[in-house]
């Protein structure tokens, strides 16, 4: 500009545009342009020095691509960009500068050079500027450059470089895809929502699986889940969405309707309402996180009730294990006073009688209880006539049916039904059933059995028309350790057991038990069912052959010697006095070695020896009797308190012919006394 403020048109052979130029500037000023068509800076068209220092003088990446074989000049910011391609780029031609990626920039650098500008954003060029291939990102303009006549005679480029961003960017989209992932796949229930609606954006599989609903997101709570509505869970929602205060429920029950035809089912949920807030601090979300626990929370209430039925039961065990010790304190009381007449004693030892054998059966229970429980049952069995084993378990039962003066009726099918079962185990179910039957039904009831078969099972109904079940109490009544009593009064006794035994030992057979009540006082139904069989070969016709009980000792049989071995003083005693009221001389000793010396003086042909022996116990005894020529083949029964299979099979190893179990019932003993006499 000249002082009196008019412009000057710049001399042509001024490079003065390359005097502010940095570090590019300087190598322009430097460069040897003699064999470049460009010819030295101060003869370059104006159109190209205006753009070149414009160029030089930024901090932004640029470069100018002139002439007809686009020589290249480029800023300062652009050398980083070019990596080991500089200073040997400058004034050369665009395509040999880039030839590792001309295939990908040149229909954009004719673009430029028919006179239309162009933008790309985060275009992917694989470059070799640092002697390797890299992928590379840049966000960059092609502009047409024309000279004084207006033709476009180059192209101007600023760009940016956005590998970096790119790559965190996919990185970020990574992270968020594993994360969205790992969301999507966590056990617990996941959700987000949005908005004073609760719009889901966001619902894992587990919360999808809990509402039973899978199209859930960008709806609003109320519209996926309207039977919550009532339940407390959009006020919470509301709650937290207002006042940015989190919510925390534990085991919090819930109705779902997991299906569009279902009813509605009770969830237990452990939860937590997380408010979601932006960059000002304001909530817009909420973020629900949780787990479903109704699995817990059940397996938590079935433990508790049993817990309870356990105690009740124990209670009721005590209570049932003391009311037969009654009776029999007053009789062996009243036996100790003195010497009653014969009808008294003949009274008092039945009431001891009857109490033994009912605390027998609690034991009994009991112990059958222990072993179904802990697998330890092992079944004999083999084809059996159902209808026999129907009326052997009705010959058992009948005592107590025929005290209550009960009308019994059996019905039994045309032909034999077949099982294959275990027949003690089989008798036990069915005269527990008949018991179970005869001990709620009043005095002059009745009680029915009835025997049905099909090609595929066999049926045993015992139904009475007793007190009958309540309905609460019917699912339960195969459950053990559930109430067991089914009259308030309990006048019956019993630990109500046998229903539990019943079922269990059934199933072990291959089959099931039912039972049926139309409710209280209306009677009760048992069903026993169980796969029917082919007829076995050589079976005759008719009733099968039930087998019996013990036989019976008839007086006037052969006397014998006799010896009882037991350290229970008082247990000894009275099978001494049982064995000599049969008519047999009996020798009592409390010990093995007291044994030992007592069979040489005067052998015995039967012996009853306890296991449990002080010193040397029942085993070592029977091996050390069997060897002495006065004991050798006489016949030796155990007494124990054991009486799994495995204790009958030891004791029989051992040399034992017989295995009773405490306390021995008279039948048994009596059936071992009536074999005794036959021989």
């Amino acid at each position: 500009m000249r002082p009196d403020g008019r412009m000057c048109s710049m001399p042509p052979n001024d490079a003065g545009f390359l005097t502010e130029g940095g570090t590019m500037g300087a190598a322009m000023r430097g460069h040897d342009w003699s064999t470049s068509p460009l010819g030295p800076p101060e003869r370059w068209p104006a159109a190209l020095r205006t753009v070149v220092g414009l160029m030089l003088n930024s901090k932004f990446p640029m470069f100018a691509a002139w002439g007809p074989q686009l020589a290249f000049l480029y800023n300062d910011a652009y050398v980083e960009i070019l990596g080991r391609k500089h200073p040997q780029a400058l004034g050369r031609p665009f395509s040999d500068v880039w030839a590792d990626i001309w295939p990908d920039i040149s229909p954009i650098v004719d673009e430029a050079m028919a006179g239309r500008a162009t933008y790309h954003q985060n275009l992917l060029l694989t470059m070799q500027r640092k002697g390797y291939d890299e992928d590379t990102w840049f966000t960059f303009s092609y502009s047409p450059m024309r000279d004084e006549d207006g033709s476009v005679a180059g192209v101007f480029c600023a760009c940016t470089e956005t590998t970096e961003q790119v790559l965190s960017e996919r990185h970020r989209a990574e992270e968020i895809g594993r994360m969205r992932l790992l969301f999507q796949q966590a056990p617990g229930i996941l959700a987000v929502v949005s908005g004073p609606d609760h719009v889901f954006e966001i619902a894992n599989d587990a919360y999808m699986r809990l509402v039973g609903r899978g199209d859930i997101v960008g709806r609003a709570v109320v519209e996926v889940l309207p039977e919550v509505r009532d339940q407390g869970f959009i006020a919470l929602l509301d709650e937290v969405y207002r006042t940015g205060d989190p919510h925390v429920g534990h085991e919090m029950p819930v109705l779902l309707r997991r299906r569009p035809d279902s009813e509605l089912e009770e969830r237990f949920v452990n939860f937590i309402y997380q408010p979601i807030r932006d960059h000002r601090g304001a909530v817009y979300g909420i973020f629900v996180e949780g787990s479903d626990v109704t699995a817990a929370v059940l397996a938590m209430r079935a433990l508790q009730e049993a817990n309870s039925r356990k105690d009740e039961f124990l209670a009721m065990l005590a209570h049932e294990l003391r009311n037969p010790l009654a009776p029999i304190a007053a009789a062996a009381e009243l036996l100790r006073l003195g010497t009653p007449d014969a009808a008294r004693v003949h009274k008092t030892s039945a009431v001891i009688t009857r109490q033994v054998e009912h605390m027998t059966k609690l034991v009994d229970d009991l112990l059958d209880v222990s072993r179904v429980t802990r697998g330890l049952v092992t079944l004999q069995r083999e084809t059996l006539d159902f209808g026999a084993v129907v009326g052997d378990a009705v010959e058992q039962a009948g005592a107590l049916m025929q005290a209550k003066r009960q009308r019994v009726t059996v019905e039994l099918p045309d032909t034999r039904p077949w099982v294959n079962g275990d027949r003690t185990r089989l008798i036990q179910v069915l005269s527990n059933l008949l018991n179970n039957a005869a001990r709620y039904t009043p005095d002059g009831g009745e009680v029915a059995v009835r025997v049905t078969a099909d090609e595929r099972e066999v049926r045993a109904t015992v139904a009475d028309n007793g007190i009958g079940i309540a309905p609460s109490l019917l699912p339960h009544v195969f459950d053990l350790f559930t109430q067991a009593e089914r009259s308030p009064d309990r006048s019956q006794g019993g630990l109500g057991l046998g229903l539990a035994l019943a079922k269990t030992l059934i199933e072990l057979q291959g089959g099931r038990v039912t039972a049926y009540s139309a409710g209280a006082g209306l009677g009760s139904r048992f069903t026993v069912c169980l796969p029917r069989v082919a007829r076995p070969e050589g079976a005759g016709p008719g009733v099968g052959d039930g087998e019996g009980g013990g036989g019976k000792y008839t007086r006037g049989a052969r006397r014998r010697h006799l010896m009882v071995v037991d350290d229970n003083a008082d247990a000894a005693q009275m099978l001494a006095l049982l064995l000599e009221a049969a008519g047999h001389s009996v020798a009592v000793c409390s010990d093995a070695r007291q044994a030992l010396g007592a069979v040489v003086d005067s052998p015995p042909v039967l012996m009853f020896v306890d296991i449990g022996l002080p010193g040397m116990d029942g085993y070592e005894l029977v091996r050390r009797l069997r060897q002495l020529p006065e004991t050798a083949k006489a016949c030796i029964v155990a007494i124990t308190g054991y009486g799994t299979q495995q204790d009958r099979e030891r004791a029989l190893a051992a040399g034992f012919d017989e295995h009773l179990v405490k306390p021995v019932h008279p039948k048994a003993l009596y059936g071992i006394l009536a074999r005794l006499a036959a021989q």
